[in-house]
């Protein structure tokens, strides 16, 4: 299969914007709940699904679609065959407006965007501001399991397996000289405490620190929090492109940010496990869609758990 499977769509869309193309038949949209916890949350996504969730949609288990690792790590990027079969559940076609979105605002829904894109299906978004964001705005939820559907046809596509990064990888880029216009600029989405080795991971027995010279940008510096009226429950939504530049330049410096968003220099994002990479992944794609930006998939756990890593913990 060709590696664009589907017309492009824009990488976010408004609730007001969804409920539209829900609104018009021939758009042919498919929702997805893409919502994840921590491992140590008292939380369930797929129970939380159940309870409420935007009409039509269904639930996406990106740890369930996904694929084994070496190590044992979760939600890692899915054979082919195995996201087409998803897909196919689903009643997803190539032709298909995928929706994707969570119940937190922004926070797992933009690694399922990766996924897709990573796929070649280009005709795909993340709903800015997830269920929360749809509620504000007086949109309707219903309750109970998605209802069973014919399965569609989805042929396995090719990944764009330059939008990964794996160990091998990140160690050589980290070995290379931070001038080196080869050198990739690895952004770290992981709190600031954790990448400088004050705070701990929230894995048992895990390190804390970063890779040698990665740069520290939160994955919530990208994110505006908006208050739920009548709860003391918040929401997030991505910042302008004019403020993500702006953090990104915090983050780097004006010299490695232009660099960046001139394409002379490559980025690679990674976090705890290569989820909330994904939020830095597509804030990038939402300043200049042209920015070269691949995912490390196993991020910190998957380094940090190889002994033979080198580990920093400076704070510059």
């Amino acid at each position: 299969m060709s590696r664009s499977i589907s017309s492009k769509a824009p990488l976010l869309i408004t609730p007001k914007a969804l409920q539209n193309l829900r609104s018009t038949p021939s758009a042919n949209v498919n929702i997805l709940d893409a919502s994840w916890f921590m491992p140590n949350s008292p939380r369930n996504a797929s129970n939380e699904f159940v309870e409420r969730h935007i009409p039509s949609s269904r639930y996406l288990d990106l740890d369930e679609v996904a694929a084994p690792n070496e190590i044992g790590l979760k939600h890692m990027m899915p054979r082919a065959q195995v996201f087409s079969d998803a897909l196919e559940k689903f009643g997803i076609t190539p032709t298909c407006h995928v929706i994707l979105y969570d119940s937190q605002g922004i926070f797992s829904a933009p690694r399922a965007l990766f996924m897709f894109r990573s796929f070649g299906h280009e005709k795909s978004s993340v709903l800015d501001g997830g269920l929360p964001g749809w509620e504000m705005e007086g949109l309707p939820t219903e309750t109970g399991p998605a209802n069973e559907i014919p399965r569609s046809k989805y042929p396995a596509p090719t990944l764009v397996s330059e939008n990964l990064r794996n160990y091998e990888q990140m160690v050589d880029n980290a070995a290379k000289d931070p001038l080196d216009p080869l050198a990739e600029i690895v952004l770290d989405a992981r709190s600031h405490g954790r990448f400088i080795g004050l705070d701990p991971e929230p894995r048992a027995g895990l390190s804390s620190g970063h890779i040698p010279r990665s740069f520290s940008l939160p994955f919530n510096a990208f994110l505006q929090t908006n208050p739920t009226p009548n709860s003391e429950k918040t929401f997030t939504t991505f910042l302008s492109p004019n403020e993500l530049r702006r953090k990104l330049v915090d983050a780097v410096g004006t010299e490695y940010a232009q660099l960046i968003l001139e394409g002379k220099r490559g980025v690679t994002t990674t976090c705890g496990s290569g989820m909330t990479a994904g939020v830095l992944w597509l804030g990038l794609k939402l300043i200049k869609e042209s920015t070269s930006v691949s995912l490390y998939d196993e991020s910190w756990t998957g380094y940090a758990s190889r002994s033979q890593s080198k580990i920093d913990k400076n704070v510059s």
